[in-house]
């Protein structure tokens, strides 16, 4: 596929994105601000008086509105135009099942989460985005645990690698690293995608090496070895540590500004108290703005993490040619753009792109004087 079609590609789903993002904000905005939201909370209490099911079946019908509403552009960008580019492997009923699969773990975890939520906020008043941190917080690890037992298997079917010789390379990395690991997996990818994967996933007993079925049949084993690699370097380099403490951190400064904002700008729509429902959109709005500004910070912080696990893919195999065909093969496989212009680069991109990450390779290659088996490999060419 012509470059030009990457780069159709990317730029169709990043100007949907932006596009998405601006009209939620403006339909929030006017929402609340022509009193829409005041009227839907007025409507809904001559049915329900309490105040929890009052508040619950507020979000519910914002969400329910929202969906249809995006459900067109949702279908092009997630259905359509992965068809149009040979990514899908799903059928349009599957494609339905897989939404109606992630509502449903959404309602599960949300619900509980919204409850808790609207409990602080009327029992802590201004108080209320501390303990809802420190909550966070806490659901956070567990669903870290939980999540690649309960949760991933609901989309996937997931078993334990057959390769023998693969499986015994990746545990060697993982003693070196430092790492118990239970056992390798697979899992159907290719149910839905045409995309290739592999991730760390879970913490402490639960962690779990996953190999998307689409990798493990189109990589050789020194390549999915290199992919493996840099899986381990981030808990190698403590990244995920890191991120713990780095989200947290973030969490506590974010829910405390957006609870400042929230109390000091309701009078500004007419609302007198921060506990009424109909104010409570307010808070998505400065959620947004403050997410768009710590956006590009946090992805500064992931593509240094990921450089740095592409060093220790590196130096743990001693394949930089492998690893870098690998990284150009993932690139074409999964449709990305392999040049990007800066600024998106810096401002969209939790990872590198394959022309940055290559040159940051080959200079720390260079560096460290690490044998080549020749040019040929280390371009990463066939």
């Amino acid at each position: 596929m012509e470059n030009r079609d990457y780069k159709k590609y990317n730029n169709i789903k990043l100007a949907i994105g932006i596009s998405k993002g601006i009209i939620s904000f403006i339909l929030i905005f006017l929402f609340v601000a022509l009193g829409y939201s005041s009227f839907l909370v007025n409507y809904l209490s001559e049915y329900f008086s309490n105040s929890y099911l009052l508040f619950l079946t507020f979000v519910f019908v914002i969400g329910i509105a929202t969906s249809i509403f995006f459900a067109p552009v949702n279908y092009y960008t997630e259905f359509y135009l992965e068809h149009k580019y040979n990514l899908s492997n799903q059928t349009f009923l599957k494609y339905i099942i897989e939404h109606l699969k992630g509502l449903a773990v959404s309602v599960v975890i949300g619900v509980p989460i919204l409850i808790f939520f609207f409990y602080l906020l009327n029992e802590f008043g201004s108080l209320w985005w501390l303990p809802l941190a420190i909550g966070l917080f806490v659901i956070s690890v567990v669903l870290g645990r939980i999540a690649p037992i309960l949760i991933f298997p609901i989309f996937y079917k997931i078993t334990p690698i057959d390769n023998e010789e693969l499986k015994s390379r990746i545990e060697r990395l993982a003693k070196d690293a430092g790492i118990k690991v239970q056992n390798v997996y697979k899992f159907n990818m290719s149910k839905n995608t045409k995309k290739a994967n592999a991730a760390f996933t879970g913490l402490g007993k639960s962690k779990r090496i996953l190999l998307g079925d689409t990798l493990l049949e189109n990589y050789t084993e020194d390549e999915i070895e290199t992919v493996i690699a840099h899986e381990m370097g981030h808990y190698r380099k403590k990244h995920i540590i890191k991120n713990i403490i780095i989200g947290t951190v973030t969490s506590f400064l974010t829910l405390f500004l957006i609870a400042f904002l929230y109390e000091n700008t309701i009078g500004v729509f007419g609302f007198k108290s921060i506990k009424e429902i109909a104010a409570l959109p307010i808070l998505s709005l400065w959620g947004a703005v403050i997410g768009l500004v710590q956006s590009p910070f946090g992805n500064i912080l992931s593509r240094k993490f990921e450089y740095e696990a592409d060093e220790y893919a590196v130096t743990a195999t001693s394949k930089p040619g492998p690893y870098i065909s690998t990284l150009k093969k993932l690139t074409e496989q999964n449709l990305a753009d392999k040049d990007p212009h800066p600024f998106i680069e810096w401002f969209f991109y939790s990872h590198p792109s394959i022309k940055n990450r290559i040159n940051a390779l080959k200079n720390f290659i260079l560096k460290l004087d690490l044998s080549l088996p020749d040019e040929h490999n280390f371009e990463g060419n066939n």
